[in-house]
């Protein structure tokens, strides 16, 4: 997989842009757009860089962890570890696509005008402009030959990172599967744990945010009753009491079987 294509072809824009300008044919924008597009090169590679080798090093820890179990004795603590390194993999995988998706980004730099000296008998050259840069091509959705993870591999990505605490990365990886996986029959229960995210970090504000679209979007998941439950409960630390009780009022109504309606009811309680 090539990681510093991107960035060797801009080098090399960078200097036929030093060739224009020493004849005259390049702008100062040219310059600004093309530092500015190295930057932005240089700080997408180095993030994925840093994601890859974390993922790597995850993957040597579980295959460690595996190698360690007595042989013959596949027990359920093994299971798990070998899903939870195959769950690794395909995230690598889906890092390796994105990287690729970005390796095809600069268009080879227009030859530039020969120089008057090099001309027959000193003519001038007849190019009195810089030549304008090709379009950008669009990135495929998905390049030829390439893995892709699927929805399930996905979810369970982010949410085994919510299981184990890690809700920075949960959040981030609950946000990718909702961009590729927009209508599935998990996005509720994504948008649901990206709230529970959220509200494990007490960021309330947004997690009130994710809960409401559960509620309003979803209206027939599972997932609309604990999602009102947990916007009464956003309301209190916001220390909106009315709004707490009218919420966990629709809860008990609405859903009265629920173990929500019970946990409800208590918080009730709590607020009188």
């Amino acid at each position: 997989m090539p990681k510093i294509g991107r960035s060797h072809r801009a080098v090399v824009a960078l200097c036929g842009l030093l060739a224009m300008a020493s004849q005259g044919c390049a702008s100062h924008a040219d310059f600004v757009d093309l530092r500015n597009d190295l930057h932005s090169v240089a700080k997408a590679q180095e993030q994925d860089r840093a994601r890859d080798e974390g993922i790597h090093n995850r993957i040597k820890a579980i295959e460690a962890k595996l190698d360690a179990k007595p042989a013959g004795r596949e027990s359920k603590e093994a299971d798990s570890l070998k899903q939870r390194m195959q769950q690794i993999e395909d995230r690598l995988k889906d890092l390796e696509t994105r990287l690729a998706r970005r390796s095809e980004t600069y268009p080879t730099v227009p030859p530039t005008a020969p120089a008057a000296s090099d001309l027959p008998d000193g003519e001038p050259s007849r190019q009195s402009k810089p030549a304008k840069t090709p379009a950008l091509p669009e990135a495929p959705a998905v390049l030829p030959g390439t893995p892709s993870i699927s929805p399930t591999s996905a979810f369970n990505l982010a949410y085994n990172d919510y299981l184990e605490g890690r809700y920075a990365m949960s959040i981030e990886g609950f946000q990718r599967f909702l961009n590729d996986f927009p209508s599935t029959a998990k996005t509720p229960d994504a948008y649901y744990f990206l709230g529970e995210s959220y509200y494990s970090l007490k960021d309330f504000p947004r997690a009130a945010q994710v809960f409401e679209r559960v509620v309003g979007e979803y209206p027939k998941s599972e997932k609309v009753a604990p999602a009102l439950f947990k916007l009464g409960v956003t309301a209190i630390e916001g220390g909106d009491a009315l709004k707490a009780r009218a919420l966990l009022k629709r809860v008990i109504e609405e859903f009265p079987t629920s173990p929500e309606a019970k946990l409800a009811k208590g918080k009730l309680a709590d607020l009188r």
